[in-house]
């Protein structure tokens, strides 16, 4: 298969900032303020949650200077550590990493649409989304970005403005000695915030179609990640300052709430517009992003050889995501889905960055990466509280990430033992033929 370079700088940038910036920013901190009891260790934990979110940038920067290919951890777990690592991290691409957030989003959208789009249910507004973009995406890589990068400007520029708005119109409380520390509960709160900030490596599942990947591909994770710190802490500043604790603490809609405590009912309704735009951008993204996986996984055997395109975007892989989010989305079992992305995504960010300490060890200062070794293990340090948080207040959602690595383990051995038999089948007849 023949890829061609169609997309720059600003467009991988934009996939990032366009992942990342979800539902999540705008109903997270209510239920960040019913457990931390302060509006400045919300702010400090949305900062943490941004930190930790660049660590992994910078190491996932690292590693697509030496491997600028399509496919993320999988293509990354694949050169690095062992092909089923890399099969594993696929496995948990296909059905958590992108199928069920985008049957998610697409449902979010469908919710905040309702009131505009009376006598369509959530879920047939959504697919109409879904499907919409499953067709952009798979007429042309080049347009389907063009869209994504008009989505994402209008999205940033929207935000700014509610925000400037805003910050005229609420004044910052002066600093009064507040509730104790809660460090436990601190800890808990990054897995939430980390669903917000999952989507800082969107770039690297498109490296082989980004030009110049050994320099776009790191310049656009930090680059996104950067901009998408700043902009989550300065609305959740907005948020968190614009009312009362009581009136935000425990709400979903912290959105909707902060922006008539502001400017009444014609900004709730414009910032609700505000929010179904993030979603459609967001549902972009994850269609433009998670095919390229399956077709890589299939460009090496591991994927039926149908969702490996000879030329142009992978529209197999779009149908088959499509359909994936669309069982997902009818069915409401995504729900249970997402109560787990954070503890098996996680695991795979770490699997990853371990690889490339691996690597590092192994290639010495010939493999540059920023910070070395603080960087890499300072991420480790973070997904480790992080995982062990969950654990031990999920206990039955962590179970079930578990069982989902051991269910892609188990389809790896079915599946790459067949691969691997083929593989060597084919290399003795060439060397008979030879």
């Amino acid at each position: 298969m023949t890829v061609k370079k169609d997309l720059g700088l600003a467009s991988a940038t934009a996939l990032v900032i366009a992942s990342m910036i979800g539902s999540g920013v705008f109903s997270t901190s209510g239920f960040l303020l019913a457990d931390l009891g302060s509006p400045w260790y919300v702010l400090a934990a949305w900062a943490v949650g941004g930190v930790q979110a660049m660590l992994g940038a910078l190491c996932y920067g690292a590693l697509a200077r030496r491997i600028p290919e399509s496919g993320g951890e999988y293509a990354f777990l694949s050169r690095t550590l062992h092909p089923a690592a890399g099969y594993i991290a696929g496995w948990l691409s296909l059905l958590v990493g992108f199928s069920a957030p985008l049957a998610a989003m697409a449902y979010a959208f469908g919710r905040y649409a309702q009131p505009w789009l009376t006598g369509i249910s959530p879920a047939l507004s959504g697919t109409f989304l879904i499907l919409s973009f499953a067709v952009v995406h798979g007429i042309h890589v080049r347009r389907g970005a063009q869209v994504q990068n008009w989505a994402v400007l209008i999205k940033v520029l929207m935000i700014v403005a509610f925000v400037a708005l805003a910050f005229t119109r609420i004044r910052l409380p002066v600093t009064e000695a507040g509730p104790p520390f809660p460090l436990a509960t601190f800890g808990v709160s990054l897995i939430w915030i980390s669903f917000s900030y999952s989507g800082w490596n969107a770039a690297v599942y498109i490296g082989g179609e980004v030009h110049n990947p050994e320099k776009n591909l790191p310049r656009s994770l930090i680059l996104g990640t950067g901009l998408v710190t700043l902009l989550y802490l300065a609305l959740n500043a907005v948020f968190v300052f614009s009312a009362p604790v009581k009136a935000l603490a425990g709400q979903v809609e912290v959105g909707r709430i902060a922006a008539r405590a502001i400017g009444g009912g014609f900004l709730e309704e414009a910032v609700a517009a505000l929010i179904a735009i993030v979603l459609m951008s967001s549902v972009s993204s994850l269609v433009m992003s998670g095919p390229r996986v399956y077709s890589k996984m299939a460009a090496d055997g591991y994927l039926p050889g149908w969702l490996n395109p000879k030329h142009g975007p992978p529209r197999k892989s779009i149908a088959l995501q499509t359909a994936i989010a669309l069982l997902l989305l009818w069915t409401a079992s995504f729900e249970a889905l997402l109560t787990y992305i954070g503890f098996t995504l996680s695991i795979s960010t770490a699997a990853t960055v371990t690889a490339l300490i691996l690597l590092r060890m192994r290639d010495g200062k010939s493999l540059h990466v920023a910070g070395y070794p603080v960087v890499p293990w300072l991420f480790l340090a973070g997904v480790l509280a992080m995982t062990i948080f969950t654990v031990m207040q999920r206990p039955a959602q962590s179970l079930f990430g578990f069982a989902t690595i051991l269910a892609g383990f188990t389809a790896w051995l079915l599946r790459g033992r067949s691969h691997g038999t083929k593989q060597r089948s084919g290399q003795d007849k060439t060397r008979l033929a030879r």
